[in-house]
C-alpha cells in the first residue's frame, strides 16, 4: 500500500473512532433535543400537537403528489419511448383535463389551508390568559416581569449558567450544555400564559419548540403570544434570531410545576426579592462590594469584557482602562446610559448591583483605586446630581 493509501486509511479510522466517541458521549437533553432526533420536539401543548399533525399531514400529501407525478412521468418516458416504436399523439386541447388539473389541486390546497388556518388563528388568540409575563431580550440574557395574575410584581434576569471553563473545553460539559440558566421562568401547569415580548437593544426571538412558540422580541415594539403547558417538567429553548456575538449563549428554560408548587415559588420569590432590595442609605465596605460585584460581573459583563477584564472585539479592556480608573462620572454615564455596543444597565439591574460591579471593576485585576461606590452614588448619578 502506498503512502497516500496508508494516510487515507488512517484518517478513516480516526474519523470513525471520533464519531463513535461522540455517539457514546452524547445524551438526550432533559426538556431539550434528543440524540439523533429527526422529528419536531415532543409536544407539551395542544398547539404543538396540532403543529405535529399538520406537519405529517402535509408531508404525506406532498409525498403522494411527488410519487404520483414522477411515477406517471417516468412510466410515460419508459413505456412510450421511440425505441419501442411509440408514436406521439397529436391533440390540441382537452376541457376535461384542464378542469381536472384545476379542481383537484384547488381541493388539495383548501384541504391543507383550512386546518392550518385554524391552528394559526388559535396561536394568535391571547385572550383570557391566567398569567401575563413580559419578556425582554437583552444582549445576551432574558428579563422576565410577571405583570398580571398570580406572581404579579415578580421580576428577574435569566442568564446562561454554563461556565466559561466548560465553553472553553477546560471543564466537563453537562447534558444541558449551553441550555441552562441561573433563573428559570416558572409557570403552573394547565394555565394559559400570555407572553409579551420586546427587546432592549436588537431583535431577539423567544422560542420553546415543545410549546410551539416562536415570537420575535423587537426593540420599540410589543408583540404577544401564549402557551398552556399540559405536562410538568423543564422545557428548553433559545434565542432563534441572530442577535450578536453571544447569540449562541442565550438559552431559555421554562419550569412547569403544579399549582401548589407555583404558589410556593411565588411566595419564596417575593421574599427573596424583598430581602435583596437595596437600602440606598446603607454603606458597604470595599470587600462587601467587591464580593457582590464579582457575581454581577460574572453574570452580566464577563461574556463581553472577558472574565480577566481584557476585553474582546468591540468591547474594550477594563483592566487598566482610563475610564475605569478615571473620574467616577465617566463610568457612571456609560453604565447607566450605555455607549456604542455597551447597553444601558439602568433599569436592567438594580442600582445596588451597578454600584457593586463598578466597585469591583475599579478594584479588580490591575485596577487598584481603593474606591467604594455606594448605592446612593448611583441613585444620585441617575438623578443627574
Amino acid at each position: 500500500m502506498n503512502l497516500f493509501g496508508k494516510v487515507t486509511r488512517a484518517s478513516l479510522y480516526l474519523v470513525a473512532a471520533f464519531g463513535t466517541a461522540i455517539a457514546h458521549a452524547a445524551e438526550n437533553m432533559p426538556g431539550g433535543p434528543a440524540v439523533n432526533q429527526l422529528n419536531f420536539a415532543a409536544p407539551a401543548t395542544k398547539i404543538m400537537q396540532e403543529i405535529h399533525w399538520l406537519h405529517w399531514m402535509m408531508l404525506i400529501i406532498c409525498a403522494l403528489i411527488f410519487i404520483g407525478v414522477f411515477g406517471v412521468m417516468f412510466y410515460s418516458i419508459l413505456k412510450h419511448r421511440k425505441s419501442l416504436g411509440a408514436k406521439s399523439a397529436s391533440f390540441h386541447e382537452s376541457t376535461t383535463v384542464e378542469i381536472i388539473w384545476t379542481v383537484i389541486p384547488l381541493l388539495i390546497v383548501i384541504g391543507m389551508a383550512l386546518p392550518a388556518t385554524k391552528t394559526v388563528v388559535a396561536m394568535k388568540d391571547t385572550t383570557n390568559s391566567d398569567i401575563t409575563i413580559k419578556t425582554t431580550g437583552y444582549q445576551w440574557k432574558w428579563g422576565y416581569d410577571y405583570i398580571k395574575g398570580e406572581g404579579e410584581g415578580i421580576s428577574f434576569l435569566s442568564t446562561m449558567s454554563t461556565s466559561r471553563e466548560a465553553i472553553n473545553n477546560l471543564a466537563p460539559k453537562s447534558n444541558t450544555y449551553l441550555m441552562e440558566v441561573d433563573n428559570e421562568m416558572v409557570v403552573p401547569v394547565g394555565k394559559k400564559i400570555r407572553l409579551i415580548t420586546t427587546a432592549n437593544d436588537v431583535i431577539h426571538s423567544w422560542t420553546i419548540p415543545a410549546f410551539g412558540v416562536k415570537q420575535d422580541a423587537i426593540p420599540g415594539f410589543v408583540r404577544d403570544t401564549w402557551f398552556r403547558a399540559d405536562t410538568i417538567g423543564k422545557f428548553r429553548g433559545q434565542c432563534s434570531e441572530l442577535c450578536g456575538a453571544e447569540h449562541a449563549f442565550m438559552p431559555i428554560v421554562v419550569n412547569v410545576v403544579s399549582q401548589d408548587d407555583y404558589t410556593k415559588w411565588v411566595e419564596e420569590k417575593k421574599k427573596e426579592m424583598g430581602a435583596a432590595s437595596d437600602d440606598p442609605t446603607k454603606v458597604y465596605t470595599l470587600d462587601e462590594q467587591k464580593e457582590r460585584g464579582a457575581k454581577v460581573y460574572a453574570a452580566n459583563c464577563a461574556a463581553c469584557h472577558q472574565p480577566n477584564g481584557k476585553g474582546a472585539g468591540a468591547f474594550p479592556a477594563l483592566d487598566g482602562s482610563k475610564v475605569v480608573n478615571g473620574p467616577k462620572a465617566g463610568q457612571y454615564n456609560i453604565l447607566i446610559n450605555g455607549k456604542g455596543a455597551m447597553p444601558k444597565w439602568a433599569g436592567v439591574i438594580s442600582d445596588g448591583d451597578i454600584a457593586a460591579v463598578m466597585t469591583y471593576t475599579r478594584n479588580a485585576w490591575g485596577n487598584k483605586t481603593g474606591e467604594v461606590i455606594q448605592t446612593q452614588d448611583i441613585v444620585s448619578a441617575r438623578a443627574g446630581k
